[in-house]
Parts: structure tokens; C-alpha cells; sequence
């Protein structure tokens, strides 16, 4: 047996803590199957005094993550801290010394991956990064070594677990918008501030690290539509159930072809999803992430995609690779880029079905008149239907089922649709995805 691998720990919160913990209990495992021993020797941490009270070893408890990157017996540093400008230059420092690293920062992985992985090459280390995406889920793992022979064809993600759980609630208990925010935040799936995870970044982040893995170059941020759920409401989800779908906040990455500087599509909505798919059955905290593969077909990786032990359990298989990148360099430093593909579809050229509800007056000739509009610029409608009025001349929805259409084409529609005198609230658009 070697003498221990040393391990460097940035962050000491909820899962910064499970990491330790589950080192610490399954250390003779890990040992067994690696042949490998790991130890933490380091720690930073803000506030050193209260983790040393709460039982963490005082010797090895730093407030100055850079004490990681000089240490000699550090040779893997666990990055958990969660931060970007901290984060980055933590990461970018512990690859110039040689160190290996492990991250679950999606949010500087999609916005810095490039610059990373630009260091990584130069110095040739490995960087492992299972747990920004989907949790325990080995969604990276699967993308980078167990598909390497595919053309990633699709991939359908539920990979937000907080905005799954408040779209759940509204469809099952038909409870609005603040509500399901409400009772997320108090069982504790939803932060103080829920910005990030209902407005759809944390979602767009963890796709752009997706699609750069199956695509091979960095997606910028800047390229992708996201939008969040806050404007769904209760009445939304009802319908939608009438018409047979279930809605979902869907990350949704496709290519067209696998020729050289072919488009690919990056974006994150709301999405009506049929009932029948299984994305339609992922419920509350629950990921779920759908691959097609154009030689292995339909792949389906499901689970607890956030939380101190989902999160840890990625961690601990990126931190025994590290052990075993030291022990045996690999050529694979955890992204190979390739020329295969080229760029991001404008948004204005991505085609899809949409669902619209509209607030419109209850008097002859609505209908006619949107209906006109929207053949005026070749834009068909597969269904359409309005609940009954108890009194004519008030205010109806009317539920509208769109054949495919460019981004473009549904834009200038709702534009004209909203300027009729008929029409007495904006109008509701979500997207729909057949899978096909």
C-alpha cells in the first residue's frame, strides 16, 4: 500500500461537510477498492473556530484556501465552495501546481469551462466535475466514457430539483405559483432566495456543461434561451392535463447532424411534456436526464439530483478517480474538445409547437381574427378550445395547440395577436416537445 493520498478540502458547508463525513466512514471501502488510501490534511474554511468546536480537527482547519494549494501533502483539492471569483482562481492555482482537482461549481464550469480546461491541457491535469450536474447522477461519467461512441443525438434534462418540486405541487395539489414557492422554501428544497433556480440558471447552467461534454466545445452563455416558471399558473397546468401533457422546466440540447460545424440548440422553459413520456412521471426533488444516443437508442439516468448525500456520493467517485489519475496519468483530462460541431442555433431559427392561452373579450369573431393572424404568417393551429361563458361580453380563455413554428414566426405573432382590442391580458406561450 502507498502512503496516503492527501486531499485538500474548500468548504465546510452542507456539502463540503457530507464529503468529509462520508470519507471518513468509507475510507477502508474506498481503500479496498481502490488500493488506494486518501486522507483530508487540510480544510479551509471561513470560521475555524466554530468547526473546531463542532468536532472537526482543529489541525487541519485553515481560513485560507490558498494554505491548500501550497501545502506539499495536498494533492487533490475538493473544491465546495461555491463561489466564482474565489473559485476560479482556487482551481486555476491548484492546476498550475499540479494538483488535481474536483468541483460541483456548475455555474463556474459553464461560464469558465473554457479557460479551465485551457489550463488543464497546458499543465496536464485532470479535472473531475460529476457532481455540477444531477447530483448522484452519473450523467458525466456516462457522457464522457460510457457514450464515447455515440453521436449524442438529444438530451431531455429535469435537472433542477427545486423548480421540479414546485411545478409538481401545482399540478397535483392545483396550488398557484407562490404557494408551491412557499411550501418548497419551508420543507427546505428552496432557498431564501429561489432566483436562481425558478428563474431557470441553475438549469442553463448545468446544460451548458452538458452540451459542451456531448458537443465538444463550450457553449456561451450567452447563446442559449432560458426562461424561468414564475409566470405558469395553476390554470396552466389544467388545461394542459385536458389536453394530455404534463409541464416541465426541460433543459433541451439537440443537434441536427453530426457534420462538421453543424448548429446545435441549447435552451432551458417550460415545456408541456405528454403524459406519456417518462420526463411526465419525474416528480418533486427528483432529476432525470433522457440521452439519445444514435447508436445505443434511448438511455434514461434518474435520482435525487441536490442534497448533502447525492452530492457527496458524486464527489466521492470524482475524488477516487483523481486517486487513480495521480497514480496512472490519463490522457482524458475531463473535456476533449472536437470539431465537429460548431455553434449555437439562433434563437430565432429554433422550430417548435406551442401552447397558448389567451385572455380574450367573449363575442363573435375572436377566433377568426387571431386564427387570421396566424395564418398570415403560415403559422398553423393543430387545436383550439374555449371553456364556456356564463355571460357574453366578458372575459374567456382560450386555449390554442400551434403546429411548429420558428421562434420568429410565434414573436411576431403574439406581438400582432396582443395589439387586437379583444385581446385583455399577455398572452401565455409555453413550448412543447414531442421527444420525436
Amino acid at each position: 500500500m502507498q502512503q496516503p493520498i492527501g486531499i485538500g478540502l474548500a468548504g465546510l458547508g452542507n456539502v463540503g461537510a457530507g464529503v468529509y463525513k462520508h470519507l471518513l466512514a468509507n475510507r477502508n471501502l474506498l481503500r479496498e477498492r481502490l488500493g488506494l488510501d486518501l486522507e483530508v490534511r487540510r480544510i479551509a474554511v471561513r470560521d475555524t473556530a466554530r468547526r473546531a468546536a463542532e468536532g472537526f480537527p482543529a489541525e487541519i482547519l485553515t481560513p485560507h484556501w490558498r494554505d491548500l494549494v501550497e501545502d506539499p501533502s495536498v494533492q487533490i483539492v475538493v473544491e465546495v465552495m461555491g463561489r466564482k471569483e474565489e473559485s476560479l482562481a482556487l482551481i486555476l492555482e491548484s492546476i498550475a501546481r499540479k494538483k488535481v482537482v474536483v468541483t460541483a461549481n456548475k455555474a463556474l464550469l459553464a461560464e469558465h469551462g473554457r479557460e479551465i480546461f485551457e489550463a488543464a491541457t497546458q499543465y496536464g491535469v485532470p479535472v473531475f466535475y460529476e457532481a455540477a450536474v444531477g447530483g448522484g447522477i452519473p450523467i458525466i461519467k456516462a457522457l464522457r466514457e460510457a457514450l464515447i461512441g455515440n453521436h449524442i443525438v438529444s438530451i431531455h434534462g429535469i435537472i433542477n430539483g427545486t423548480s421540479n418540486y414546485i411545478l409538481t405541487r401545482m399540478q397535483e395539489a392545483g396550488l398557484g405559483f407562490p404557494e408551491a414557492l412557499a411550501e418548497a422554501q419551508s420543507k427546505g428544497y428552496a432557498e431564501p432566495d429561489p432566483s436562481f433556480d425558478v428563474n431557470g440558471w441553475d438549469a442553463a447552467h448545468k446544460a451548458v456543461i452538458l452540451a459542451s461534454l456531448a458537443y465538444g466545445f463550450w457553449v456561451p452563455t450567452d447563446k442559449i434561451f432560458v426562461e424561468g416558471i414564475e409566470a405558469l399558473t395553476s390554470a396552466d397546468f389544467r388545461f394542459a392535463r385536458q389536453l394530455g401533457y404534463g409541464i416541465k422546466l426541460l433543459g433541451i440540447i439537440k443537434a441536427k447532424s453530426a457534420e462538421f460545424g453543424s448548429e446545435i440548440e441549447v435552451r432551458v422553459h417550460p415545456t408541456l411534456v405528454p403524459e406519456k413520456h417518462v420526463l411526465a412521471s419525474v416528480n418533486g426533488v427528483f432529476n432525470a436526464v433522457a440521452v439519445h444516443g444514435n447508436v445505443v437508442g434511448e438511455t434514461l439516468f434518474y435520482g435525487r439530483g441536490a442534497g448533502q448525500d447525492p452530492t457527496s456520493s458524486a464527489i466521492l467517485c470524482d475524488i477516487a478517480e483523481a486517486a487513480e489519475a495521480l497514480v496512472n496519468p490519463r490522457r482524458n483530462l475531463g473535456f476533449m474538445p472536437h470539431g465537429l460541431y460548431g455553434s449555437c442555433k439562433p434563437l430565432d431559427e429554433i422550430l417548435c409547437e406551442y401552447y397558448l392561452r389567451l385572455c380574450v373579450q367573449d363575442r363573435p369573431g375572436v377566433i377568426a381574427q387571431i386564427a387570421g393572424i396566424l395564418a398570415d404568417l403560415h403559422i398553423g393551429i393543430s387545436s383550439i378550445f374555449q371553456p364556456e361563458s356564463e355571460d357574453e361580453g366578458s372575459t374567456v380563455p382560450l386555449v390554442m395547440m400551434i403546429h411548429t413554428a420558428s421562434h420568429a414566426q410565434i414573436g411576431a405573432a403574439l406581438e400582432r395577436i396582443s395589439a387586437l382590442d379583444c385581446v385583455r391580458k399577455p398572452t401565455q406561450m409555453i413550448r412543447v416537445e414531442h421527444f420525436s
